[in-house]
């Protein structure tokens, strides 16, 4: 099953300064493109996940990513490596998406066990690993969940997962 990707990273800004002598004004063109083609090698990925997934109220789940993961065709999505995590926590939300690194079994894509970030409602994080064919080590048993959790009570929170690596 061919997997390819292309994440582009578009930012467009204006700067003004208005004074007595006139405007000054700086535009801001940025952008970002990586294309990851079909392949376990660098810049490739041969295993693809996506999900929109609901926490309930003060709960968690994790994502096991040596082989629980299905994807939308599907078939399982068993990670040897994760080259990009993409979390979006839906605008409705009332309470923060945490994403951390399980003290125990955790997949190292944060610096240190237990390490991680809050997704706020209408926010999105990303993660692009180097381009190399390493990316974040996933090892099955010892080094294969993230943790999703519901910063608070009295709501629950949806969030879009978007996980591409490879197989080897």
């Amino acid at each position: 099953m061919p997997q390819n990707a292309n994440i582009t990273i578009n930012l467009e800004g204006l700067l003004q300064a208005i004074s007595a002598l006139g405007t000054a004004e700086y535009k801001l063109a940025a952008g970002y493109v990586n294309r990851l083609l079909e392949g376990v090698a660098a810049g490739q990925i041969d295993r693809w996940y996506h999900a929109q997934r609901t926490i309930a109220a003060s709960g968690n789940e994790d994502l096991d990513f040596s082989g629980s993961l299905v994807n939308p065709l599907n078939a399982t999505a068993v990670f040897a490596r994760l080259k990009v995590l993409i979390v979006s926590a839906a605008a409705g939300n009332t309470n923060n998406v945490n994403v951390t690194r399980p003290a125990a079994n955790g997949v190292p894509w944060a610096l240190a066990a237990s390490d991680g970030l809050a997704v706020a409602p209408g926010e999105t994080k990303v993660l692009i690993n180097r381009s190399d064919a390493t990316g974040i080590v996933v090892t099955a048993g010892t080094g294969d969940l993230i943790n999703f959790a519901n910063s608070g009570a009295g709501t629950g929170v949806t969030y879009d997962i978007f996980a591409l690596g490879c197989s080897a």
